[in-house]
């Protein structure tokens, strides 16, 4: 693979007028696809095979006027509005233009508080700002305070956090590279693979119907790892250039070595996002094939554009020479003393992971919302005027011959346990299925709700179903949960098994897992400690109480992949070092004084453009860019630069070592680049031309 991956470097080096403008034309193509064929998103999502999601679909069929394909928005009045006041808020909002009609209004016992459920035609996606101001304008007909809430009102507009995340990104590579020409070129090949990538996700919209986190979530993950993988074979060149090779060979050379090192990294990214399949929910296949979509691309761009910029950058990329004594130091104290840094990084690891045990999985909604949000406020107004249930009342769908005394007897039983109100809301036309409403006591994401949907689940008969977004979003947590072993089997199955042919051993590809696991539960504990207990509450971070039911699973698929970036780079030039003829331990210290500077420099930038969306309002983008943030900084500080080196000069030999009849299996590829002949050709070039003489 390094013979082929050099000749690929050289040619778009020297043809990079050809590269370049082939890479031009496929982003002008995609840009236009995506403005041609691009259709709104959307914010719910359905998780087939369970319980809550079949009998959603059952109301869906038998009381299509009450599951509704419209839009609906809830205005809460507060001030103590009256019976006149009210009777003209409903007239003006049945006049708003796309409205199909206002429930009756539903006061609170004090009298304080009044809900209008509003049911629109048409819609989330087709309703105008003009057509949002004009529902709250006709509110206001009551004199008495409006708050919004509903699919009809848009959350919070997304931040420019990750502009921020790009800015320091920048600083870093100019730190790193000593040479702005040389930051401006990952900048430059990032920007290309994310716009082709991106744009090609956002054209799909108009095949499909996307969530409306999926095109940032792919923005976040390609940005980072298309900077990163433009780095890794930068900095490699430069090495080449600076050992004495001219551009066009230190550039095939960086590609055939670095890009390989790319290649599998990128492999297992790849790998990892489109395993999220397997957990059988539709909007996580979605996330990740548009994730791993933006990485494939990048590595794409990695391979052949940036080769062909850095012909055009030339020399100028080189800058000075890098200095790595500092990394050397740190190489030479960690393999030097092993077993108290090993004690030492695991322990540290292992705290951090503890807040991990009090882990509460959930959907955000209005009373997760940032408390300056009008959705908020509305939650917290209800929740005050007829107790917090009310945001989140249950749907029983009965089914029986006598549709309406089954309902009666249902009612009776459910009203024997801690709820608020229970009340028979609808009988299809022909009696056999029924609707029965249950308020809890408790709010939506309590876990008290959670046992109550459980024993209305087990006091009642088969055919009795509980729904309603609260029951939705529990029975997808659970199947998340569930699907966690299957999934984590599958990717780190796939991806041990790809390690194994990189490094040639077990015992590398074993600590890598094991090392992405620890550095895993400790990211799940800082995520727990901000987000679930509230440590940074009012510091820019908003804490909703519950953890994102996708984000623990969406997490180790992006997770591991980055992970095994950090190993691939790192350990691929330890083990080119000792295949070259080095000790165990001096090949571990000369391959972290080699990596650890460009990997540092790589986990700054993806902590830098992570970190920039924990600025934005959104709470979903906030918590996984914090997530990410923190499991990179776990995983390439503590475990690849601190307990795998530790781990390797306490192995030695044994590192590198892979049972005879599992080497004969295994398909062998060329990663150290031995296949590239000293002077910057190639091995398999010399010997044509050595039989052709």
């Amino acid at each position: 693979m390094a013979v082929v991956l050099a000749r690929l470097g050289r040619w778009c080096f020297r043809r990079r007028w050809t590269v370049t403008v082939v890479w031009v034309g496929l982003l002008a193509a995609c840009g236009a696809g995506a403005a041609a064929l691009s259709a709104p998103t959307q914010d719910a999502f359905s998780v087939p095979g369970t319980e809550a999601q079949r009998a959603n679909d059952l109301v869906v069929e038998r009381f299509p006027e009450a599951a509704g394909a419209g839009a609906r928005a809830r205005v809460v009045l507060a001030g103590s509005p009256d019976a006149g006041a009210l009777r003209a808020a409903v007239r003006r909002i049945g006049d708003v233009p796309d409205v199909a009609g206002v429930a009756e209004p539903v006061v609170s016992p004090d009298g304080r508080v009044a809900v209008l459920e509003v049911a629109y035609r048409v819609p989330a996606d087709e309703l105008t700002d003009g057509d949002r101001a004009a529902l709250r304008d006709a509110a206001a007909a009551a004199g008495t305070r409006v708050e919004l809430s509903g699919d009809a009102v848009p959350p919070p507009e997304e931040g420019a956090g990750e502009l921020a995340g790009v800015a320091v990104a920048a600083v870093v590579l100019t730190v790193t590279l000593g040479s702005l020409t040389a930051a401006g070129l990952p900048l430059l090949s990032a920007a290309v693979g994310i716009g082709v990538g991106l744009s090609a996700v956002v054209a799909a919209s108009g095949f499909m119907t996307l969530n409306s986190d999926t095109p940032a979530l792919a923005l976040m993950l390609g940005l980072a790892v298309a900077i990163d993988y433009a780095l890794f074979i930068i900095s490699r060149y430069r090495d080449e250039v600076h050992g004495g090779r001219e551009p066009a060979d230190a550039a095939g050379h960086a590609v055939g070595t670095a890009g390989t090192a790319v290649v599998f990294a990128g492999l297992t990214v790849v790998i990892a996002l489109a395993g999220l399949a397997v957990v059988g929910i539709p909007v996580l296949t979605e996330l990740g094939l548009a994730a791993a979509l933006t990485v494939a691309v990048s590595v794409l761009v990695a391979l052949t554009l940036l080769p062909a910029l850095i012909g055009f950058a030339g020399r100028r990329v080189a800058g000075r020479r890098p200095v790595r004594a500092g990394a050397g130091r740190w190489g030479r104290f960690v393999t030097a003393r092993p077993v108290p840094v090993l004690a030492v990084a695991v322990a540290a690891l292992a705290v951090a992971a503890l807040p991990a045990l009090d882990l509460r999985l959930g959907l955000p909604d209005d009373g997760t919302a940032p408390a300056d949000t009008t959705q908020r406020r509305a939650y917290d107004l209800v929740a005050d005027a007829f107790g917090p249930g009310f945001n989140g009342p249950l749907t029983l769908v009965v089914q029986d011959a006598d549709a309406a005394a089954a309902a009666r007897r249902t009612a009776a039983a459910v009203e024997r346990l801690d709820v608020a109100a229970v009340r028979t809301v609808a009988v299809d036309a022909a009696g056999r299925t029924a609707l029965v409403e249950v308020v809890p006591q408790s709010g939506p994401t309590s876990a008290a709700t959670e046992e109550l949907i459980e024993t209305i689940r087990e006091r009642t008969g088969p055919g009795v179903a509980v729904t309603g977004q609260t029951a939705i979003d529990v029975d997808t947590s659970r199947k998340l949960a569930g699907a966690m072993a299957r999934y984590l089997l599958l990717v780190v199955g796939l991806a041990f098994l790809l390690l194994m042919i990189v490094f040639r051993s077990v015992v590398v590809p074993l600590k890598a897992t094991a090392g992405f696991l620890l550095s895993t539960a400790a990211t799940f504990g800082a995520v727990v400690a901000v987000f679930q207990w509230g440590w940074l509450d009012g510091a820019g971070v908003h804490a909703s109480g519950i953890i994102v039911n996708l984000l623990p699973v969406m997490m180790i698929g992006m997770v591991f992949g980055l992970a095994m970036d950090y190993q691939v780079f790192l350990v691929t030039r330890m083990r080119e070092e000792h295949v070259r003829g080095a000790e165990p331990v001096p090949a571990v210290v000369a391959g972290l004084a080699h990596g650890s500077r460009v990997v540092t420099a790589a986990a700054l930038i993806m902590i830098s453009v992570f970190g920039g969306f924990v600025l934005s309002d959104l709470p979903m983008l906030q918590s996984f860019g914090f997530a990410l943030a923190v499991a990179v900084f776990f995983d390439a500080f503590a475990v690849r630069m601190t307990i795998v080196p530790a781990l390797l000069a306490l192995l030695g030999g044994a590192a590198w070592r892979l049972p005879r009849w599992l080497d004969r299996a295994l398909p062998r590829v060329d990663v150290e680049g031995r296949g590239l002949a000293p002077d910057g050709g190639d091995t398999a070039r010399e010997a044509t031309g050595s039989a052709a003489r």
